[in-house]
């Protein structure tokens, strides 16, 4: 899942103005902006399939690779929803742009993790070695959670700042003793001679997941739109449930990228899962212990004590209400 500069790239506000309009007499234009990942596919079934046409919402989907770029235009209202993780939204909301979470979208389950050389038996035995991370991102996130459960900090490990796939093609050449990854560089570390895999998502549930995020003060404009973009999203991945394979080819088709091959857009998805209406009633509800309210604490904690972000956040008003109804 996937990874902060204060001023929009002219090439970003240029694919937000090309994306595709689809024409319709029903709502103003709803744009919709995320990354290339597995978790975001069932927007493109929603739109395949007539769902948002359905809930009477005009949609556009617009790839933003960067975080940085993405968060900085839904504050800026150059896009109206932004989809990230649940951590992530804590370095941009400000007194200014307060943000607010509308509804998950998927958890990493096995999808994310940490490759390390055989001799590391427990996360305790990364302190003191290399390990190969993504600063400011999720991966410092999963990483720290998984410290603090042991009594340790990010600051008691060697910490060196790559992306991703740099850090598990670091970790399969020799350079790091561990590596936050995510896949391939999870299989590809575990069939190194010297490496295996730590510990993965699927031992953190709800603590990396992607959702759908919004500006405070469109949601008190357009709670509408929101509230029908959820039932859409429902709707989307109960049919998805129903025809994996021809949902696979549609996700496949739509998120592009590296993930353009059905086999491995599904291959991939094996190491998340996706909310239904169901699973967004448990973990959104504030009175659930082990739901959002956690996730975000931890977020919190973590990312005060890391200098990542300052701002003071109270869990329960971050959440929108009345997008999930039971």
């Amino acid at each position: 899942m996937k990874k902060l500069s204060t001023k929009l790239c002219v090439a970003a506000a240029a694919a937000i103005i090309s994306a595709t309009s689809y024409s319709s007499a029903f709502a103003e234009d709803l744009t919709i902006g995320f990354s290339t990942w597995v978790g975001y596919g069932p927007l493109y079934i929603a739109q395949e399939e007539g769902f948002f046409e359905d809930e009477g919402l005009d949609v556009d989907l617009v790839k933003m690779e960067d975080v940085k770029t993405r968060m900085p235009a839904l504050s800026a209202g150059r896009i109206d929803v932004a989809a990230t993780t649940v951590d992530t939204v804590l370095g941009f909301t400000t007194e200014a742009h307060p943000l607010t979470y509308l509804f998950a979208v998927d958890d990493s389950s096995g999808g994310d993790g940490i490759v390390a050389n055989k001799d590391i038996a427990s996360v305790a035995d990364l302190k003191g070695k290399k390990v190969a991370y993504t600063e400011g991102s999720v991966s410092q996130f999963f990483l720290g959670a998984l410290l603090k459960d042991v009594g340790l900090k990010v600051s008691d490990v060697e910490s060196l700042n790559m992306t991703a796939g740099d850090a598990g093609a670091a970790f399969v050449a020799g350079q790091v003793d561990a590596a936050v990854t995510w896949e391939p560089w999870l299989t590809r570390g575990k069939q190194a001679d010297h490496g295996k895999i730590l510990v993965d998502s699927s031992s953190t549930p709800g603590l990396i997941t992607d959702i759908m995020v919004t500006t405070k003060e469109a949601y008190a404009k357009r709670g509408d739109d929101f509230k029908a973009l959820y039932r859409a999203w429902s709707k989307a991945v109960a049919w998805q449930q129903a025809n994996p394979e021809a949902a696979d080819k549609i996700m496949a088709k739509g998120v592009g990228g590296w993930l353009e091959d059905a086999e491995v857009f599904a291959e991939t998805r094996a190491g998340i899962v996706y909310y239904d209406s169901a699973k967004n009633e448990s973990f959104m509800d504030p009175a659930n212990a082990d739901g959002i309210m956690k996730t975000i604490k931890a977020a919190a904690e973590l990312g005060k004590e890391a200098g990542l972000f300052t701002a003071e956040v109270d869990p329960a008003s971050m959440i929108a209400s009345g997008v999930i109804n039971k």
